[in-house]
C-alpha cells in the first residue's frame, strides 16, 4: 500500500510540474500579445513658428479595423498635462506605419514634450518620442500608466469610419 501511495504522489508531482510550465508559457505568450496590441510612435517632425507648430507623427499600430485601431496621438507635458490631441477617425490596417499631421500646438521651441499614441482597445503605448522643437525628439520608453487619466479627457473619438 505504501508503494502505491508513493508512486501516486510521484506521478502527481510530475504532472503538477508539467502544468506549471504550461502556465508559464501561457503567461509569456499573453505578455507578448499585449505588447503587440500597443501603438508606438515611430517618428516626429515639426514645422511652423513659436506657439504655432504643426507636428507630423509616425505611428505603428496593430490595426485590425474598427474593433482595434490607434484612435489618437497626443502631445503632453513632462508632468502629464494634455497640450494637443489628434483624433484618428479610422483604422490604418493596410498603411503601417502611417504619418498624420496635427496642430496648431502653442508651445515655445524649447518646451520639452512627450508625443504618444493610444489604441482603442489597449490604451497608451510605451514607445514615445520626447524632446523639443529646438533640440529634436528621440524615442523613449515610458510606463503605459503615465498620465493615464488623460484617456478620458476631451477631445475623444466619437466613432470609427472603417
Amino acid at each position: 500500500m505504501k508503494k502505491i501511495i508513493i508512486i501516486f504522489l510521484c506521478t502527481m508531482s510530475i504532472h503538477c510540474s508539467a502544468c506549471s510550465d504550461d502556465d508559464k508559457e501561457t503567461s509569456e505568450t499573453d505578455t507578448e500579445n499585449n505588447n503587440t496590441e500597443m501603438a508606438s510612435i515611430t517618428s516626429v517632425t515639426t514645422s511652423g513658428t513659436e506657439n504655432n507648430y504643426t507636428f507630423n507623427v509616425g505611428i505603428k499600430s496593430p490595426d485590425l479595423g474598427c474593433e482595434q485601431y490607434a484612435d489618437w496621438w497626443e502631445i503632453i507635458t513632462e508632468d502629464g498635462s494634455l497640450l494637443y490631441r489628434r483624433i484618428l477617425a479610422h483604422s490604418h490596417v493596410n498603411e503601417q506605419p502611417f504619418i498624420r499631421s496635427g496642430g496648431s500646438v502653442p508651445i515655445a521651441n524649447d518646451k520639452i514634450v512627450i508625443v504618444r499614441a493610444h489604441m482603442n482597445t489597449s490604451g497608451y503605448g510605451e514607445t514615445v518620442f520626447k524632446g523639443s522643437i529646438a533640440d529634436g525628439f528621440t524615442q523613449q520608453i515610458v510606463e503605459t500608466s503615465f498620465a493615464s487619466q488623460l484617456a478620458t479627457t476631451a477631445p475623444l473619438p466619437n466613432g470609427c469610419a472603417f
